[in-house]
């Protein structure tokens, strides 16, 4: 077990400073990688080895169980493995099951996984019709409520004072729905997780022999990532400490990117005016990123509303973060897949890489560029793309509109996709509101761009050859993800990093995304990009789009967060996309217009400079071995992948790799084949 010394030894001055200040209301602005959780389970392990707490009356509180789990790991190789370390929700529900029974002389009401068996309850008695993305979508906003400490009776005026919206729902609807909500689970015998907190706020709050004995449990608070606090969970907490002030909080406003969920990070700033005497440390060394990357996260807060504690580097030097426009979003994809295949090639772990963006549809260019590539992935936070809901009902629907032939030409069979999709709730534009319903909207949209490139890619196609592309990405799209590249939004990644970072797509109306309407809206979206920049330990890649789709018109701008960031030659690229250097077809010279183009480098119409004997050879192969897997040919290699192959003619397996749609896995599985063939 670590002596008082030895524990005050392992830290750096802030974080010593934090571990001596034992007693009374202590704030701790901890920016991100300061070592917070190391500075506060050493305050806990230092006031337990000097006598000053007994570790059973050390209650520490977090969001997560993960990191719940990590502090008592910590805590138990530091000699203080008798301190609880909790969530919020924990906490309040072992409290509320040992309580309940003896003060209400009842059973505990059931605690139910999901609000949506029960509101899909109370929209019916409503009279309404609401699907699994609204149903989503109500939740949350009940969950906003409940923890806001906002009644159904009161929601529908608070809700337009402060701008709350689902899904184009009128307030006073949203307002019966929740009453309704409330009444069913009442009925049933059920709460939820917001119940938790407010059931045991309310015993604490009228039986004073359940708030002395919690009180005399508990001496000894501190509170993890207290920007994230609602005003709830701030209720229940006066409740714990019963007017007393032994409560030592840390966070980091610069990481407030829950408020849409009720988090208010003013308990966190006003958290001296609210406690007198209040010990209030900074830690300011960051141990986690390079100069480079802390440099230009301290930048992209200076002279906001959300600039924090300036981080000063702890580690050496490292490469210059680079900022790079891409034609468009597929483009974007490639490039990246690119890098990431040269790290893994020179050695680097695919685990210690994440590719990061605003939003999950935004996954699935980079789903299918890695599946190009051979390279293992893992979506964080959300399923792949083709494994989404909307996503497999709408191939499903599609495909069944392709065998009843409802098309000819290539206009004609976007259109009955947009009609397919249009069935299900697409429309031309984005709904306004954010939430489950505009995600949907994101995944359906992202199919139609895929229908129209493809469509510009393969003029002669019909409706059945896009499904069966549909289908060959979801089956490369499904590769092994040990030791993968970590794809997550900006909200997922929170908490967690990596030696190389990607953020993508970080052009105006998506980051700050178009919802994003009001200041404190949009200054949220930038936090969101500091979260995101300062995952990396490393190296640190910011791109976007100029136009969404191959062929778009260049007109998109890079994030205004970005404005105060952007080199000379990157913001050049940017301000003049039309100078910016176009691919061309390597037999005509016209500039190439579509991603396939691109990949083959050459215009659809222009005669073959492969050979086409091989060529042919190399599909009876593919066509043979398909057979023998009882795959698809697509799924063996594709047709631009074989012209390739039949261009280059390759004689070992190091040019094999370097074919645009060849990776390791195909190059074991496939590599011994083709050469023989190509020989």
């Amino acid at each position: 077990m670590p002596s008082p010394d030895d524990l005050l030894a392992a830290l750096d001055p802030e974080q010593r400073r934090v571990a001596e200040a034992l007693r009374g209301p202590v704030r701790v602005l901890a920016g991100a990688g300061t070592g917070k959780t190391r500075a506060i389970t050493h305050r806990i392990a230092y006031g337990v080895a000097t006598g000053v707490y007994a570790p059973t009356e050390v209650l520490a509180v977090t969001f997560t169980t993960r990191a719940a789990g990590e502090m008592r790991g910590r805590l138990r190789v530091l000699g203080a493995s008798g301190v609880q370390a909790r969530t919020f929700h924990s906490a309040a529900l072992r409290q509320l099951r040992y309580f309940w029974p003896h003060v209400q002389g009842t059973e505990l009401p059931t605690l139910i996984e999901s609000k949506i068996g029960l509101l899909a309850t109370a929209v019916r008695r409503q009279r309404l019709h609401a699907d699994q993305a609204l149903l989503r979508d109500l939740a949350s906003e009940i969950e906003w409520a409940k923890v806001s400490n906002v009644h159904p009776d009161d929601y529908a005026r608070i809700a337009a004072e402060r701008g709350r919206s689902v899904s184009g729902q009128p307030p006073e609807t949203v307002a019966h729905v929740f009453g309704s909500y409330e009444e069913v689970k009442r009925g049933q015998g059920r709460m939820d997780m917001e119940d938790v907190l407010l059931l045991t706020a309310g015993l604490l709050a009228e039986d004073e022999r359940v708030a002395a004995q919690v009180r005399r449990q508990y001496k000894w608070f501190v509170v993890d990532e207290f920007q994230d606090v609602s005003p709830l969970q701030s209720a229940l907490l006066d409740l714990w400490l019963g007017g007393r002030d032994e409560l030592c909080v840390v966070g980091d406003p610069a990481q407030t990117i829950y408020s849409f969920a009720g988090a208010n990070a003013a308990y966190l700033r006003d958290f001296p005016q609210k406690y007198a005497g209040t010990t209030s440390v900074e830690l300011v060394r960051n141990y986690r990123s390079t100069p480079e990357v802390v440099d230009a996260a301290n930048t992209l807060l200076a002279g906001s509303p959300s600039q924090g504690v300036e981080l000063r580097a702890q580690r050496p030097s490292g490469p210059s973060v680079s900022y790079t426009p891409r034609p468009d979003e597929v483009a974007e994809a490639e490039a990246v897949a690119a890098q990431v295949l040269r790290m893994r090639d020179a050695g680097r772990s695919l685990g210690e890489v994440a590719i990061l963006f605003r939003i999950n549809a935004q996954s699935e260019a980079f789903e299918e560029a890695l599946a190009a590539r051979g390279l293992p992935y893992v979506v964080r936070g959300a399923a792949r793309f083709f494994e989404r809901p909307e996503v497999r009902e709408a191939v499903t629907r599609l495909r069944g509109s392709a065998r009843s032939g409802e098309s000819a030409t290539a206009d004609d069979w976007v259109d009955v996709v947009r009609a397919t999709l249009a069935g299900m709730g697409w429309t031309p534009d984005a709904p306004t509101a954010r939430g489950q319903t505009r995600d949907r909207w994101e995944s359906w949209q992202a199919l139609v761009d895929q229908a129209a490139e493809f469509a510009t890619s393969h003029p002669d196609a019909e409706l059945n050859a896009f499904v069966d592309d549909l289908d060959r990405r979801a089956a490369e799209q499904h590769a092994p993800v040990a030791d993968g590249v970590t794809l997550a939004t900006f909200h997922a990644a929170k908490g967690l990093e990596w030696d190389a970072v990607f953020l993508c797509g970080l052009q105006d109306g998506t980051l700050p995304i178009t919802y994003a309407d009001t200041p404190l809206a949009i200054e949220e979206e930038r936090r969101l990009l500091y979260v995101g920049m300062t995952r990396a330990r490393l190296d640190l890649h910011l791109s976007w789009a100029l136009s969404r789709n191959p062929g778009g018109r260049a007109s998109r701008k890079p994030s205004r967060f970005l404005d105060p960031l952007l080199p000379d030659e990157a913001r050049a690229r940017t301000d003049q996309p039309r100078h910016r250097k176009v691919a061309s077809c390597r037999e005509c010279g016209r500039p190439l217009a579509t991603g396939a183009e691109k990949k083959r480098g050459r215009c659809a119409d222009c005669p073959a400079s492969y050979d086409e004997e091989l060529f042919e050879r190399l599909r009876d192969w593919r066509k043979e071995r398909a057979g023998e897997e009882s795959v698809p040919a697509f799924v063996v290699f594709t047709d631009a992948t074989l012209q390739l192959i039949a261009e280059q003619k390759p004689r070992t397996p190091e040019a094999l790799l370097r074919i645009s749609g060849i990776g390791r896995s195909k190059l074991e599985r496939y590599g011994e084949d083709v050469l023989s063939v190509v020989g």
